[in-house]
């Protein structure tokens, strides 16, 4: 068999989502051949997920024509062939619309095929002698086995057109026993674990995961099931079962944090959570998505990057750096920073409304609501925040299976437009709800201390962040200003 030596590391999409194939430069010479099997930097470079391989397999044939599978497994799988040649066939079996998506092709040691998780393998072997091997994320046992799906080789559904009839090819008696594609049950996903159910934003995940039909595939816990603080209550969870964490849990009392008090639930609830969330997801490898703020800056420049050097003001943004700094250590992590987040529950825009329905009712309420004038951003919506989270994981229609995520990291994530000072946002916000954008009295934050007789904690000048990472990962942010005549217009619901 002949091979095209030093050609170029190109990786291919197939039809069957987050499935790709490498074609591999092989060095050969009289003496034989020698190829770099699997490279994590180049690889994972060009859209191979960093699966954190924990096993490795060797399938030997030793006659040409002996089949094997298909069987969907509850890991991830990295394919090459050491020896020989075989045709390769793969069907989809995850649940969702690629369900029985079929991809075959013919492997020898100048290829290699990244298989997700739920995907159905099976090949044949060309050749006397061929080793078929393959890297695994998951360690293999007798009670994971229980959860392999199957579907029969010889389903005419497949439209799999064999190179060697399966009449007249080795295969086990449990492979010919496998149900036809019609009565297969699709493989179950990983779950994705969501901490903080009850916060603006983990009701916000809730309604998209209902919305998009994936719901059942998601468990929420709030911190009166689960205190990601807790080191005792991870032990209730079986995390084996999860793909994904999306910590949604977050002291947010930025003037409270500075209290003693404050500042102890803050560190906990900021920064020891996610450091153990982190632990726990580095050990099984899972996907942590962890929520940060603008308040890890302090404000000097008018907008932030996610490479800005982390310099926060308060305790509040202090504890959201370290928590930052925690999680950046999980090898699959995706940190999401916001800011003036805006959803069901309580905040600026739902206070704002309320103040202005009471001026409405009030014929001396004229310039008497002081709001600051000199702190200046974008309003994020919680609807938003929960979109841009499922396409960072690749979940981009209504699968339950995601397609294929966007590199891990940092990700800004607010809602898109000019920024404008709080004030201006209120003066909107009373001008929508009924016509009294007299009553917004801009102040200064030293002013606003004094009219309200305590100190508040120093909040960042400008807490804009550059959108441009999270644009060129494809996502397109809405414009806050659109989203907040909907949210106001709307009963102050997302």
């Amino acid at each position: 068999m002949s091979f095209e030596f030093e050609k170029e590391l190109i990786a291919e999409r197939t039809n069957i989502p987050g499935m790709l194939v490498f074609d591999l430069s092989v060095h050969g010479d009289s003496r034989g051949w020698f190829k770099e099997n699997w490279q994590r930097a180049k690889q994972t470079a060009l859209g191979l997920p960093d699966l954190g391989p924990v096993q490795n397999n060797i399938s030997f044939n030793a006659e040409r024509g002996v089949t094997r599978g298909i069987h969907a497994e509850p890991w991830d799988k990295y394919i090459s062939v050491a020896t020989g040649s075989v045709f390769g066939a793969w069907v989809d079996l995850r649940p969702g619309k690629s369900f029985g998506e079929v991809y075959t092709c013919m492997i020898d040691p100048s290829k290699a095929i990244y298989v997700p998780r739920g995907v159905g393998n099976s090949f044949q072997a060309l050749e006397d002698g061929t080793a078929y091997t393959y890297l695994v994320n998951a360690h293999w046992s007798a009670e994971l086995k229980k959860t392999y799906t199957f579907v029969n080789l010889a389903d005419s559904d497949l439209g799999i057109e064999w190179p060697i009839p399966l009449s007249e090819c080795e295969l086990s008696e449990a492979d010919k026993k496998h149900p036809m594609l019609k009565d297969a049950l699709p493989m179950v996903p990983r779950r994705t674990f969501v901490a903080g159910a009850n916060s603006q934003l983990g009701r916000a995940v809730r309604a998209l995961a209902e919305e998009r039909g994936v719901v059942d595939y998601f468990d929420f816990t709030d911190c009166d099931e689960f205190d990601i603080s807790n080191a005792s209550d991870y032990f209730k969870i079986d995390w084996t079962l999860y793909g994904t964490v999306v910590n949604c849990a977050a002291y947010s009392d930025v003037d409270a944090a500075e209290t003693e008090a404050g500042r102890k639930a803050a560190w906990a609830i900021n920064a020891q959570g996610p450091a153990l969330l982190a632990k726990v997801c580095s050990e099984h490898s899972i996907v942590l998505v962890h929520m940060s703020s603008s308040f890890v800056f302090d404000g000097i420049d008018k907008e932030h990057d996610e490479t800005e050097p982390l310099s926060p003001l308060g305790v509040y943004g202090q504890t959201k750096a370290a928590g930052d700094i925690v999680v950046a250590n999980c090898p699959k992590h995706y940190i999401v920073r916001s800011n003036w987040v805006i959803g069901n529950g309580e905040n600026f825009v739902k206070t704002m409304v309320e103040l202005s329905d009471r001026c409405a009712d009030s014929e001396d309420c004229l310039n008497r609501v002081p709001v600051v004038d000199d702190q200046f951003g974008r309003l994020t919506f919680t609807r938003d925040v929960a979109e841009g989270i499922f396409w960072l994981l690749g979940y981009r229609d209504e699968d339950a299976e995601p397609s294929v995520p966007c590199e891990y990291g940092v990700y800004n994530l607010t809602g898109a437009g000019v920024a404008k000072s709080r004030a201006e946002i209120a003066a909107k916000i009373f001008n929508l709800r009924n016509g009294n954008s007299d009553a917004v009295t801009p102040v200064s934050s030293a002013e606003y201390c004094e009219i309200i007789e305590r100190l508040v904690a120093a909040r960042p000048i400008h807490s804009s962040l550059s959108l441009s990472k999270i644009e060129n990962a494809g996502y397109l942010p809405s414009d806050w200003e659109i989203g907040l005549v909907e949210f106001v217009c709307n009963d102050l619901s997302v």
